[in-house]
């Protein structure tokens, strides 16, 4: 039947698809690692364990970016979601001790756009990239009548490798240990259900827009060379669910962490949130990062050598409180007000942990 029914009539462009795949092996080709022995294009991707681990054991996450994708779509804005993509992954497996070794992505929509598609996917790659690890394949799934018109979704799946006797736990966190707090670069990808309805049906500022719009912080290079330096005793990102939520998760039991709200400067985009969304102290701090996207937990003395190794990085550090003994049921994490400041001078900037471009009191 040379005239019969095609695939690309009920809705599904096969050469569409072959031809992004060939458009974004380039992108690919960038973030590749001495250990992947077949990429993009094949049934499976192969990569072998980097010869340096003498006992490696493979840790996992897969995340997506939520519903910060519907602001993509009403600000046509697509160049970073594919970053948040992979950093909501490669952060969640470096927090376990491990360096993210490759990178899987699942991208849906209901008609192919190869423009857009084009775009998300070299965010993804520079994701990859800033991450360290390899984007050796994925799945692009047309499916007609599955989405909206224009919207697409994101998944993503990243594996990393870590030394047995390396991997981070936090069973060695003991009270009295400091806790330091790796910036934010904005909202990253939690919360955004709450944004959206602060937003609510207004046109969008462009400076609200680029603060909503910026992608994720990938803190993995800065954190492997920081756990190579020091004992990196405990990691949390700081995801859905705020530093209450989050902090916990890497503490052990007998222990809490208490923190305080007052010593890292909040970003302008939070203080624009709550004015405008009306949104209780509490409730921002058990939906957004508010400032510290990733926290370290280290023994007291070696908070300076942090302090330098975090600078010299370029990441803005903060030491955000403490751990201290606790006898409920569970670990658990607070956040306080600081203790009334004493009449001393400021630390400045150079101080150990303190803000790297602020002026920082510590209760």
């Amino acid at each position: 039947m040379a005239n019969g029914l095609t695939y690309r009539e009920a809705g599904v462009d096969i050469d569409a698809g072959d031809a992004l795949v060939e458009a974004i092996k380039p992108f690919a080709k960038r973030t590749m690692r001495p250990e992947v022995l077949a990429g993009i294009g094949g049934f499976g991707a192969l990569c072998e364990l980097p010869k340096k681990y003498k006992q490696p054991v493979l840790v996992s996450g897969t995340d997506g970016v939520g519903t910060k994708l519907k602001l993509a779509f009403q600000l046509h804005r697509h160049d970073t979601v594919g970053i948040d993509l992979v950093a909501m992954s490669a952060n969640d497996v470096l927090v376990q001790g491990a360096e993210p070794l490759f990178f899987l992505d699942y991208f849906a929509c209901g008609k192919l756009d190869a423009r857009v598609a084009t775009s998300v996917i070299k965010g993804i790659a520079e994701g990859c990239r800033q991450a360290g690890c390899a984007l050796i394949g994925g799945e692009t799934a047309e499916m007609p009548g599955m989405y909206p018109e224009g919207e697409y979704d994101l998944a993503g799946f990243c594996v990393g490798v870590a030394e047995k006797d390396k991997v981070i736990d936090g069973r060695a966190i003991v009270p009295g240990d400091v806790l330091v707090g790796l910036a934010s670069s904005g909202v990253h990808s939690n919360g955004y259900s709450l944004v959206r309805r602060i937003l609510g049906t207004d046109p969008v500022s462009s400076d609200i827009a680029d603060a909503l719009m910026e992608p994720t912080r990938i803190y993995a290079r800065t954190v492997l060379k920081l756990m190579a330096a020091v004992q990196v005793k405990g990691l949390a990102h700081i995801t859905g669910g705020g530093l209450p939520g989050n902090v916990p998760r890497m503490l052990p039991k007998g222990t809490r962490a208490v923190i305080r709200k007052n010593s890292w400067p909040r970003p302008e985009i939070f203080k624009w949130l709550q004015e405008n969304g009306n949104v209780a102290d509490d409730e921002m701090f058990r939906v957004f990062n508010c400032g510290i996207g990733m926290v370290v937990a280290l023994a007291p003395e070696q908070a300076k050598m942090a302090a330098m190794m975090l600078k010299r990085e370029g990441e803005l550090a903060y030491e955000i409180g403490a751990i201290e003994a606790f006898d409920g049921p569970e670990p658990d994490a607070v956040v306080v007000e600081a203790q009334p400041r004493r009449a001393r001078r400021a630390r400045k900037a150079c101080a150990p942990c303190c803000g790297l471009r602020s002026r920082i009191f510590f209760a």
